[in-house]
Formats: C-alpha cells, sequence, structure tokens
C-alpha cells in the first residue's frame, strides 16, 4: 500500500466512523476496517473538521449573504450552521459532552461518574450542559459575524479544525479508563504514535496557513490560545475526576475547544476595537 493510498484509506475511515457522511458500497469496500486502521485514523480528526468546517461555513456565508440586513439575520445563520454541523456529525461530540456532563456532575465518585457515562439516557446535567454549549456557539458566531461576516465564516472553519486537535493531546497524555470491551474508543485506547500526531499537526497547520492567507489576523493566534487553555483544563478536569480519557471525554473536550476558539476571536476584536 502506498503512503497516498493508505492516507486516503484512513481519511474516509476517519470520515465514516466521526461523521454520518456516507462511505458505503464499494468504496468502504475498498477502504476497509481494522482497529489499527481505527486508530491510526485518529490523525485525520483535523482533517475531518477541515470538511465540516467547510461545510459549515458555506452555509453560514451564503445565508448571511442572502438573508436581509437585519438584528436578527447573524441569529439566524449562526442557529443554522450549527443545525447544519450537528447533522453532519450526528452530534457526535454533543453526546459525549452530555454523558460527561452527566457522569460527573451525577456523581464524586469515579467508578460511579463512569457507570452513569455508560447510560445512554441524558439527564439534567447533561441537558443543560447541551443547552449552554449551543447556545454560546451561536452567541458568539452572531458576535462575530455581526463584527465582519467574512470574520465569522473563517472562525467557524478554524474552530472545527483546531478543536479536533486537542482531543490527540488527551489520547497522548493520558490513559483509557473506559469500559474498553464496550466502548466506542476502544480503538483509540493505546496511545497516539508520534506519526499520527505528525499528521494531525499538518492538517491543522495547512488549515491555519489557510485562514492567514484568507484574512491576516492576531485573531486566529488568540483563538488557538483559547483552545489551548481549554485543552489545558479538560485534561486537568479529566484526570482529576476519572483519572483518563473516555470517548465521552473526548468528545466534550472537542465542544469545549471549540467554544474557546470562538470565544478567543472575540476577545481579540474586542481588543483591537478597544
Amino acid at each position: 500500500m502506498t503512503l497516498l493510498i493508505r492516507f486516503a484509506r484512513h481519511w474516509l475511515l476517519a470520515l465514516q466512523f466521526f461523521t454520518r457522511i456516507p462511505v458505503t458500497g464499494p468504496l468502504a469496500a475498498w477502504v476497509g476496517y481494522s482497529p489499527a486502521m481505527l486508530r491510526a485514523s485518529a490523525a485525520h480528526m483535523p482533517g475531518i473538521g477541515a470538511l465540516i468546517g467547510f461545510l459549515a461555513a458555506g452555509l453560514l456565508g451564503t445565508l448571511l449573504w442572502l438573508l436581509p440586513p437585519v438584528a436578527a439575520a447573524p441569529w439566524v445563520a449562526a442557529v443554522a450552521s450549527t443545525v447544519w454541523s450537528v447533522w453532519l456529525t450526528g452530534a457526535f461530540h454533543e453526546d459525549g459532552l452530555a454523558d460527561l456532563a452527566d457522569g460527573l456532575g451525577g456523581s464524586y465518585q469515579r467508578e460511579r461518574a463512569l457507570e452513569i457515562m455508560k447510560d445512554s439516557r441524558i439527564g439534567s446535567f447533561g441537558a443543560i450542559a447541551l443547552v449552554l454549549a449551543l447556545f454560546s456557539k451561536c452567541a458568539l458566531l452572531a458576535t462575530l459575524a455581526q463584527v465582519e461576516p467574512w470574520l465569522a465564516v473563517l472562525a467557524l472553519f478554524g474552530a472545527h479544525v483546531s478543536s479536533r486537535l486537542a482531543p490527540l493531546f488527551i489520547i497522548a497524555t493520558l490513559p483509557h479508563v473506559g469500559d474498553t470491551p464496550q466502548s466506542k474508543s476502544k480503538p483509540l485506547a493505546d496511545a497516539i504514535s508520534t506519526a499520527a500526531l505528525a499528521t494531525a499537526l499538518l492538517w491543522w497547520m495547512g488549515a491555519m496557513a489557510l485562514l492567514a492567507g484568507l484574512r491576516p489576523d492576531m485573531a486566529w493566534i488568540a483563538g488557538n490560545i483559547g483552545v489551548a487553555l481549554a485543552c489545558a483544563w479538560m485534561r486537568r478536569l479529566l484526570a482529576r475526576r476519572i483519572q483518563g480519557f473516555t470517548g465521552d471525554g473526548l468528545g466534550a473536550t472537542q465542544q469545549v475547544c471549540e467554544i474557546a476558539f470562538y470565544l478567543g476571536v472575540a476577545l481579540a476584536c474586542g481588543a483591537a476595537v478597544a
């Protein structure tokens, strides 16, 4: 298998696993599957973020262009693009956020918290976390769109890429503590390889270079500082409360880091105006 073919198969497998975009029929047969391949495909999480971010940003930009210039327009565009991104991923990461919030909010005992996370039902802590997360994303995107529509479009793209790089550092620095035989994150239980991290960083650097080329702005640095701080906070929380990571913890990390990227960009814009 050549390097390029392996790269394409791993990216398509990541697309199949982390989104609801169909990879079926002969294409799925060509891609194949093995736990080792799925583990390697985690390196392409930022690449999946680039696709989801591109599609969501495309809808956001289109709506901001077509909607009448009224106060509610940025909110309509922000909500629609958020709904689109949730549909594209099947609420994969949002589900993790809700489960983690239920587990950590439901019990301070590690084993009980892990048990609660396995329950597919959403409790009060999970519902609150989901509402706050979705509202925060829409509010921040609407705010950025009112500053400048193009800024919001690019920030949406960048947030989806950077926020999917962050969970890989959780995998690299914490042990997996889920119920491994049944866990959907079982293939990620082993430490991520240096080559996989390098591939993920290449995806991220390419996306950030694109942002800088399309709109040179220090706001992208601020957004990524927000992601780094949020990732460090999530790592500390997971290490302290459950002594490792689960699939739910990775999904929650993506959500928190996505919000942190928007917030960092918004704060940088506020500082520039001041």
